[in-house]
């Protein structure tokens, strides 16, 4: 949707360019309306959505959200700092998958820091990137680069999907939908068909989430509650400098 308004403010741009006889107005707005088609395209694309659906079923996914919270889930295991320091201190393989609660916590260079001691302690780091994580495509790309994470480390969806199954370790920040299982297991589900992160396929899930809200579509996530996943109720920033703390300390 912002993607669209973006495209918008192109063509009035261009629209006043020809008002106006001005030359430079026509030409950006016409790039600026041009590439905002192509973003929202690709997003679509994406999430195997159709603009309409994004535009009005994203708006009713709000209210149900809104309105379910955190109902529906029984079998939650949480989990504590201490714990998942333990975990991590005996990976061989970790994979962040980092999402919009990074992005809102700034969480980015905490996450760095956290790589940096495990791969000290001969742990392979990398990162699962969902092609629309954050609010736009690269959004978690230019988070990471600006904490200096290598960019041999990115790996997008479909060079990375078929690993998680030989990880030890993956750790989900603020991500939600992007890691649903329903869109793979559910056909009714509004997000099926959506290309996901199978980070479900990893010997273990942690997920660092301020609560089990539901993301984008207002949906539940079954991740949340499977055998083999943990949840860290925190913010992701505070949730990282307690877990780096405790490493440190083993």
């Amino acid at each position: 949707a912002i993607a669209l308004l973006n495209s918008y403010s192109g063509i009035a741009g261009m629209t006043t360019g020809f008002v106006l006889q001005n030359n430079l107005l026509i030409v950006a707005g016409s790039l600026v309306g041009a590439s905002g088609i192509i973003l929202t395209q690709i997003m679509c694309k994406a999430m195997n959505r159709s603009l309409a659906n994004v535009l009005f079923g994203g708006l009713q996914a709000q209210a149900a959200a809104a309105a379910g919270k955190d109902e529906g889930y029984t079998k939650v295991k949480s989990t504590s700092a201490e714990e998942v320091a333990a975990v991590l201190d005996a990976a061989t393989s970790v994979i962040f998958v980092p999402g919009y609660g990074m992005a809102v916590a700034q969480a980015q260079h905490k996450v760095r820091e956290l790589a940096t001691l495990l791969q000290k302690k001969g742990c392979n780091v990398r990162y699962a990137i969902h092609p629309v994580a954050g609010r736009m495509p690269g959004h978690m790309n230019i988070l990471l680069a600006e904490a200096d994470v290598p960019y041999e480390q990115l790996y997008e969806l479909d060079r990375i999907n078929d690993d998680f199954k030989n990880t030890a370790v993956v750790i989900v920040r603020g991500a939600n939908d992007g890691c649903n299982p329903a869109a793979t297991r559910d056909p009714a589900s509004p997000i099926a068909g959506m290309p996901v992160l199978a980070v479900w396929d990893a010997r273990t899930v942690i997920v660092v989430k301020r609560s089990l809200s539901a993301g984008y579509s207002g949906i539940k996530n079954e991740l949340f509650q499977m055998d083999n996943s943990l949840m860290l109720f925190a913010d992701a920033k505070k949730a990282l400098e307690d877990v780096i703390a405790e490493l440190k300390a083993l």
